[in-house]
């Protein structure tokens, strides 16, 4: 990003603004939200970039859509999109699911499969087959919340393919494996929780509503050839952090050539699946752009707007947000692991999780050997705050979107930003207190 002078609060506004939009946007004026929603998002963007142009000028301005676009914005798009094509090619029916005993179950393996494929893979994969199994069900609000929490998140946090923070610290050094290792006590104490919760509460609901599942079917997976594919994504993304062919410019900007390659590759792999999918996966998915294009809309102006909120994290005690980087440490600059556990959260809540882990990263000392030997607490701390809290918010990690996205166009009523951040407070925090009382 433009270096630029000490940044004041009110460069993040335009960020507040968008969280306001997205979180009262549908409630005050639904209709008007979703038809106008990317004009919307545009227009706080322009809020932000035009005094900011008046300000540091038109290339400073210029520089931080282009470093917004080509250093996130781009990347994550053509990762979301290889996914969202190759997931929802995809067909996984019968199976046990639609009972409480049979949902815990898919959750469970979700969860699981999150840190292998991803979890925009493993939610772009199963939210469907436990959408339809359960398409006899009335009440299926929870079935979207709990998904959602488990496996487009917690589930992503024993490898660097299982969500973009972990990934990030794979980029700086972190070994492969460190994740699996640290990250599987904190995951197993917190998603066993949730998926005791899940089993109790449907059991309850399924009960109340008194009506038979339909009858248990074998397990059959259709789109073998998107599933070779979706082994391709995770091999692009793997082979990024191994692989470094140096850095090329363009509008202004150093991008590692592997980043530019990956984002080519993602993009044909993604396009390979629309071209080898027949028209049946998709129908029998209900496949549909508006999840897609829901998210590459908001995002736009998510990465830009707040841009300024993350230059004045990177700014430490010299920034604006002075007095949330000096809680992180106690006096003689040690590290308090808890204190990175929540404020790496709460940030990575409503902030991209994944610039987030990487200012705090930094924050902590930054030297990997360092971060993985004798400061490996406050490396959990912030691993396991990165990844955990993107539950809290529909714009904590981009599965989050898509899933309440696809579940409402499957007939799933769906709760608003607020609504949402209820249910996940309630079914999080005791975990998450948990958590950082055992291990920090």
């Amino acid at each position: 990003m433009h270096e630029t002078p000490t940044l004041s609060l009110f460069w993040g506004l335009p960020f507040a603004g968008l969280l306001l939009s997205i979180a009262l946007g549908p409630l005050v004026a639904e209709r008007v939200w979703h038809h106008h929603m990317g004009k919307i998002a545009a227009a706080t963007a322009g809020v932000l970039l035009l005094p900011w142009g008046l300000s540091f000028g038109a290339a400073s301005a210029a520089g931080l859509v282009a470093h917004a676009a080509l250093h996130e914005y781009l990347p994550f798009l053509a990762l979301i999109f290889a996914l969202f094509t190759v997931g929802g090619g995809i067909v996984v029916q019968g199976g046990p699911w639609g009972t409480p005993a049979g949902n815990t179950l898919l959750l469970a393996v979700g969860t699981l499969l999150a840190s292998v494929m991803g979890t925009t893979g493993a939610a772009m994969v199963l939210i469907h087959p436990l959408l339809r199994a359960n398409a006899h069900r009335q009440k299926k609000v929870h079935l979207g919340v709990f998904f959602i929490l488990l496996v487009g998140n917690v589930g992503g946090s024993l490898s660097p393919l299982g969500d973009p923070p972990l990934f990030l610290g794979f980029l700086r050094g972190v070994p492969f494996f460190w994740p699996t290792l640290h990250l599987l006590a904190p995951m197993a104490l917190l998603a066993g929780l949730l998926l005791a919760t899940f089993y109790v509460l449907d059991r309850h609901l399924a009960a109340q509503q008194g009506v038979a599942p339909p009858p248990a079917t074998p397990l059959r997976v259709q789109g073998w050839a998107n599933v070779a594919l979706l082994g391709g994504v995770v091999a692009v993304v793997l082979l990024q952090g191994v692989w470094q062919p140096g850095e090329v410019g363009l509008l202004g900007q150093h991008i590692g050539g592997e980043r530019l390659l990956g984002m080519l590759a993602l993009l044909a792999l993604g396009l390979a699946s629309l071209q080898l999918t027949p028209h049946s996966a998709h129908r029998q998915n209900m496949f549909s752009w508006a999840p897609l294009q829901e998210v590459a809309k908001l995002f736009a102006a998510i990465f830009c707007t707040m841009a300024p909120v993350v230059a004045m994290l990177h700014a430490g005690e010299q920034g604006a947000l002075a007095a949330v980087v000096k809680l992180a440490n106690a006096q003689g600059g040690q590290p308090v692991p808890a204190a990175y556990f929540w404020l790496t959260g709460v940030l990575s809540a409503f902030l991209d999780n994944a610039p987030t882990y990487l200012v705090f990263f930094e924050l902590a000392g930054g030297d990997p050997a360092v971060m993985v030997g004798a400061r490996a607490q406050t490396l959990l701390a912030i691993s396991t705050g990165s990844v955990f809290f993107g539950a809290v918010t529909y714009i904590g990690n981009a599965p989050n979107f898509m899933v309440r996205s696809i579940a409402s166009h499957r007939g799933v009523h769906m709760p608003g930003f607020i609504g949402y951040m209820g249910w996940s407070l309630v079914l999080m925090l005791p975990g998450l207190a948990l958590v950082s009382w055992v291990f920090f």
